[in-house]
């Protein structure tokens, strides 16, 4: 039985992030981590993929981006790098190739086994996101003819067997890979429900920088009025590229990708598609002018940021109505770009609400001594960001402190 005060589940960002800020406490810590640091960076992105965010906003603490293109967003195997550096600059204590089994309480805090042995701690952190693909049920009703792929498998149009392919999911991942299977020559459809579209430039500025400078990334998770909804928000309808270009529903369009509504469902030989594809966009374009409105706004007030160029907005979305209906026999392959669903089968049914997810209120679960970081919106609007574990991390590792010494007093 190996023992520590800390056990930190995974060492990804927001695992390192805590990391640090237990170092700098003193507290006696390891991770563990089920591959190596920044496993899923490595293994579970496609080739071309690049960070959302500019390089500049990958802050943790005491660690800032190294490189020479601060306005630039890295590869995902230069985040990897990024991260294997910072775990680096404080001798980050990870224990690899170790895959946690369950956590249970004890009297004297927590029992933590893992494939390479058990470990007992007076606190357990869990880190990161899930990342198991949320794959709908209607999946099911495919023919099985139709191969089906994750966004975590995909790694290049080579990769994809001839055919139409369509993507389902109209935000980051399957917007990237929709117009980049398009920019290949192969013959992509996507269905677009609900999503965040944004220009990637705004008054000559990153759109993050816009949303930094006025406070929207720091939003509280205790301030918002439906906290449910926003940490279920799709990811922006952005993509990092070196020309900075943008890649809402009008540019998948010119590329050549075929849109369609939400995927519904499989009847017979065709696949059913939402009719409310309309709805949706003038959805997303009216909340995309609410947001640069308040920019705008903040320019006003403020004066920051007005050295920049005046605001151009984006055209409306201009894409003619798709068909409700589709032959299946159009599609060889499917890619399920609809994002993850949660699973720890190491944790007590109890610490989790009916769809999976771990119950916690701002990072503190409900088991005294547990602590979650990592997931959209725990503490912040940019938790799930690698700008946004350090503050979620530093928060809560002065939480946990504070649990250790009430412990140590016996006051619980």
């Amino acid at each position: 039985m190996k023992r520590t005060t800390v056990v930190i589940i995974g060492a990804g960002q927001a695992g390192l992030a805590m990391s640090r800020s237990l170092t700098d406490r003193s507290i006696d810590h390891v991770l563990l981590e089920r591959g190596r640091t920044a496993q899923s960076w490595r293994t579970e992105r496609w080739d071309s993929l690049r960070l959302l965010t500019p390089n500049w906003l990958s802050r943790l603490p005491s660690w800032n981006y190294r490189g020479d293109d601060p306005d630039g967003y890295m590869t995902a195997v230069e985040v990897a790098d990024h991260l294997d550096a910072y775990r680096r600059s404080f001798a980050a204590l990870v224990i690899t190739e170790t895959m946690v089994v369950s956590v249970e309480a004890t009297a004297n805090g927590f029992h933590v086994e893992t494939n390479t042995g058990p470990w007992s701690c007076k606190t357990v952190v869990a880190s990161g996101a899930a990342s198991n693909p949320r794959i709908p049920a209607i999946a099911a009703g495919l023919p099985a003819g139709i191969a089906q792929v994750a966004p975590i498998h995909y790694r290049n149009p080579d990769q994809i067997g001839d055919g139409g392919v369509l993507v389902v999911g109209p935000s980051a991942s399957g917007a990237q890979i929709a117009h980049e299977l398009a920019s290949a020559g192969r013959d992509a459809t996507m269905a677009v429900g609900e999503h965040v579209r944004l220009p990637r430039i705004y008054r000559g500025m990153d759109i993050h920088w816009w949303m930094d400078a006025i406070g929207q990334l720091d939003e509280r998770y205790d301030e918002m009025e439906d906290l449910v909804r926003a940490r279920r928000l799709p990811s922006l309808q952005l993509v990092g590229s070196p020309s900075k270009r943008d890649i809402g529903l009008n540019e998948l369009h010119q590329a050549g990708v075929d849109l369609t509504g939400r995927f519904v469902g499989v009847a017979g030989s065709k696949a059913q598609f939402s009719g409310s594809f309309a709805n949706v966009c003038a959805s997303a374009d009216l909340k995309q002018n609410r947001l640069l409105d308040r920019i705008d706004e903040f320019v006003v007030a403020t004066g920051r940021g007005a050295q920049h160029r005046e605001p151009s907005r984006p055209a409306p979305t201009n894409v003619p109505a798709p068909p409700t209906e589709r032959a299946l026999a159009d599609f060889s392959t499917v890619i399920w770009a609809t994002g993850f669903k949660p699973e720890y089968p190491w944790l007590e049914q109890h610490l989790l609400d009916r769809k999976g997810a771990i119950q916690h209120d701002g990072g503190v679960m409900n088991q005294p001594g547990m602590y979650v970081l990592g997931l959209p919106f725990a503490r912040s609007r940019k938790s799930s960001f690698l700008d946004g574990v350090g503050p979620d991390a530093q928060y809560l590792s002065q939480h946990l402190s504070s649990y250790l010494d009430r412990q140590a007093a016996g006051v619980h």
